[in-house]
């Protein structure tokens, strides 16, 4: 599914960051990517997505090579969902308005029965700062999955949550991945443990 060889990645300044990094992800497959800060993972999962380019080495996701991909963004909205731990929600656009922003046009008709799922249905008209912080990383997986993504990659999705919300986060990218989406996440949570079906640590740029 998703294949990285020998990456290493550099600062503008020269400072080397990542280090060599060969790994293989399987399609389904919940990876947890662990580390303190500076350890490279945010660096990583960056690469893996995508949003950022290897100073060295070679990304393939389905046996394609990234840099042979000529529209990366429409590759993006057809493959990839992205969850922050700041949700990126447009304040001036309700609920469903900043999920049917990023839903290709088939997909639109699927967000209330994505809402309903995710428990938020009836904030559907409501807007960014008329929720609370978990409502409002809900609606940020909601419109992650909209599109129904291969892959599934967030950045420590639950930094700014409590343990109740953090829980029904982990929770809804493990239904994911049973239902065949690849995710991965890149946290220094060590509760993700418990939902990930393998665990990477990073000390340092290295795996």
């Amino acid at each position: 599914m998703i294949e990285l060889k020998n990456i290493s990645h550099f600062y503008v300044e020269g400072e080397q960051v990542l280090h060599n990094i060969s790994l293989n992800i399987s399609a389904g497959e919940f990876l947890f990517l662990s580390g303190e800060s500076g350890s490279g993972k945010s660096t990583l999962l960056s690469i893996l997505s995508t949003l950022l380019k290897p100073s060295k080495g070679e990304l393939l996701i389905d046996k394609v090579n990234v840099k042979e991909i000529k529209n990366i963004d429409n590759f993006r909205q057809e493959n990839v969902g992205f969850v922050f731990q700041f949700h990126f929600l447009i304040n001036y656009l309700n609920v469903y308005e900043n999920i049917a922003l990023a839903a290709k046009e088939k997909h639109k008709k699927d967000i209330n029965e994505l809402l309903e799922k995710l428990g938020i249905l009836d904030l559907a008209k409501r807007y960014p700062n008329e929720i609370s912080g978990g409502q409002r990383q809900r609606v940020a997986l909601a419109r992650s999955l909209i599109n129904k993504p291969k892959i599934i990659f967030a950045d420590e999705p639950t930094g700014s949550l409590d343990s109740k919300n953090s829980t029904l986060v982990y929770e809804l990218l493990k239904t994911a991945s049973d239902a065949g989406t690849t995710v991965v996440v890149a946290s220094h949570d060590l509760a993700i443990k418990n939902y990930a079906t393998r665990t990477i640590k990073m000390i340092d740029g290295k795996l």
